[in-house]
């Protein structure tokens, strides 16, 4: 068969599937395991190709089950970085790359960082990444996720100083371990919500990481409330949110007695993350 035919099939396949974004994970899909990139679909499309065509039909079946393209290919682009995915951990999207952005707006070399829920360690890694001499220390109930993190980290972070810790939120750190920035991407989808979802998310990503209980700001209020006990005064706490939960989140960080707390938006003008100062203690 050839590159164009190839590219061809698999379009019409992923459209009777309803597979968002055909034409892009095709090219990826080709490119991944045919070897095929878009330079070749250019300009080689009569090009003969006879190798791994097996394991590339397997792997378009998947996808046409609606399995997410990152667990397929085994790795999600995050912040110009490549992390390992699987289904133990939220596949890294764009959206959370606004709230790597805006914490590198206040990041200096040697701040002490924890990432709570840090899944992938797509936030922490990335943070180290674009930093200096920084301490990162990401947390998570799921050890299976921790594992995709110290994979992540021993590949993209080699030389940083960063750790993981399987505790239920704040449970296992010492009170006296304080941080510089506390960040989290917590499960924010209320539960009723989840069944509403794409199937690449209900079927496939981790419900543990989805589901933030009846209203969605289970997690919020629990990292909000014990942050008073780890993170420095004048310290920075920063949360991805879901679209209609700027508002709540930032109510409940003013009620903690937070400062500067402010809601961000993203490329869509959706708000997407809330962040604030821990008030000084004199």
């Amino acid at each position: 068969m050839i590159v164009s035919d190839i590219y061809k099939n698999t379009v019409i396949r992923f459209k009777e599937n309803e597979i968002p974004e055909p034409e892009n994970d095709t090219r990826m899909m080709m490119e991944h395991f045919l070897g095929i990139t878009r330079n070749d679909l250019m300009i080689h499309g009569d090009k003969e190709v006879t190798d791994n065509l097996e394991t590339y039909d397997k792997a378009i079946e998947r996808r046409c089950t609606r399995e997410p393209l990152q667990y397929i290919i085994g790795s999600a682009s995050f912040m110009g970085l490549d992390f390992k995915v699987s289904p133990a951990v939220l596949v890294p999207r764009s959206d959370t790359e606004i709230l790597v952005e805006e914490i590198l707006k206040d990041l200096h070399s040697g701040s002490r960082i924890l990432d709570m829920c840090t899944g992938s360690g797509c936030i922490l890694i990335s943070l180290m990444n674009y930093s200096n001499e920084c301490i990162g220390v990401g947390v998570d109930l799921s050890k299976d996720a921790l594992e995709i993190a110290e994979y992540n980290a021993s590949q993209l972070v080699p030389d940083k100083a960063v750790s993981f810790i399987n505790s239920d939120l704040f449970e296992v750190l010492g009170e006296g371990d304080k941080f510089d920035i506390i960040v989290s991407n917590p499960p924010y989808i209320a539960s009723a919500v989840i069944e509403e979802l794409m199937p690449e998310v209900r079927d496939y990503e981790p419900r543990m990481a989805l589901d933030g209980t009846e209203d969605g700001l289970y997690f919020y209020k629990k990292i909000v409330e014990n942050s008073e006990k780890y993170l420095k005064s004048g310290g920075l706490l920063a949360f991805e949110i879901g679209y209609d939960q700027g508002e709540a989140v930032k109510q409940l960080m003013l009620d903690y007695g937070y400062n500067e707390v402010e809601i961000v938006k993203d490329y869509s003008d959706m708000d997407r993350v809330v962040k604030g100062i821990k008030a000084f203690h004199l």
